[in-house]
């Protein structure tokens, strides 16, 4: 039976990948120091004995038993309200926690995929984003402490490809939505659904002509597999092109939730990208993958995920310590 390792096991893509790695038969080693994590995620695999999990911050030295056939490295705060509050961590994950993690790898003579990010192009200047542009990003700006952790994170890992044949791949995800997003993460979609379920007007940043584009989070997970199984080292897009202004994607989310919320405006935050759109060439032509989710019907599964939450979880999140499950 084939081991995997997954950090960031109790994020929301993590513990999709959990679930994922489950499924195709692997013993599943979760991992994750709960910084934004939320066991409610995966607590549904402790029962089982192909799982176990790891309460550890990767940033410390990472040791695993027994052989390891595949690391995947999702151990990262990934929203603004998360790595603005916490700029440090966000920076050693990426820095000192992938070092860590690619030893491990190099130690096991294990496969190991580091999930990097759209932000690494910053504010484009190319659009849409192909893997060889270079990126337009403010490195001390607020946002820099989880742009410039990725942009290392990419740079290590190819380094021990180049000087150790480490065996590595690259994922930059696009913006990414399903079950499990935490409502009040400070990311677009969360944000508009938790608002609108709250009865509160839905908030823009600035005049809402910038674009995002949303995927599913099934078709990503199926992208992230697939790069893994597959032969390539330089970093994939994984995302889906189907661009939207921020203003009409608010209008669409009053439409689903059947709310008469009304649109407000607030000034942009400093270096938030005006455009964001994945270049799928290199997905497709390598990995054979595309979306295939439309952002209607992902929408509404995701909808019906918000809707049966507390109404405890619309006001603020609750994290559930390490200790809690233990004592149980």
């Amino acid at each position: 039976m084939k081991r995997v390792l997954i950090t960031g096991a109790a994020g929301f893509l993590g513990s999709h990948l959990c679930d994922r790695f489950m499924e195709e038969g692997y013993e599943v080693i979760g991992m994750d120091n709960l910084i934004t994590g939320n066991l409610k995620n995966i607590e549904h695999l402790f029962p089982l004995e192909r799982f176990s999990f790891y309460h550890h911050d990767v940033s410390k030295f990472v040791h695993v038993s027994g052989e390891l056939d595949y690391i995947l490295h999702f151990a990262s705060p990934a929203s603004p309200i998360d790595y603005l509050k916490i700029p440090i961590q966000t920076l050693k994950v990426g820095a000192m926690g992938t070092h860590n993690l690619l030893g491990l790898a190099k130690e096991k003579n294990a496969r190991i995929l580091v999930a990097s990010t759209s932000e690494v192009y910053g504010d484009p200047m190319v659009h849409p984003q192909t893997e060889d542009y270079w990126g337009n990003v403010n490195p001390i700006g607020p946002r820099g402490v989880y742009d410039e952790a990725k942009r290392f994170q990419e740079a290590i890992t190819m380094a021990y490809h180049r000087f150790h044949g480490l065996e590595t791949r690259i994922v930059r995800i696009f913006n990414t939505y399903g079950p499990r997003m935490r409502l009040n993460d400070g990311r677009v979609l969360p944000a508009f659904i938790g608002q609108a379920l709250r009865g509160e007007d839905l908030t823009v940043f600035g005049d809402g002509t910038q674009t995002r584009s949303f995927c599913f989070v099934d078709d990503l997970i199926e992208g992230i597999y697939r790069l893994l199984m597959s032969d390539y080292v330089e970093p994939v897009n994984v995302g889906n092109p189907d661009e939207i202004s921020i203003r009409d994607f608010a209008e669409e989310i009053i439409k689903l939730t059947g709310t008469d919320q009304k649109v407000i405006y607030q000034p942009l935050p400093q270096d938030d990208p005006m455009q964001r759109q994945p270049d799928i060439t290199r997905a497709r032509e390598v990995l054979g993958w595309a979306p295939k989710v439309s952002r209607a019907e992902g929408l509404k599964v995701t909808y019906a995920y918000f809707k049966s939450l507390s109404e405890d979880d619309l006001y603020k999140v609750e994290h559930k310590s390490f200790d809690d499950y233990i004592k149980r």
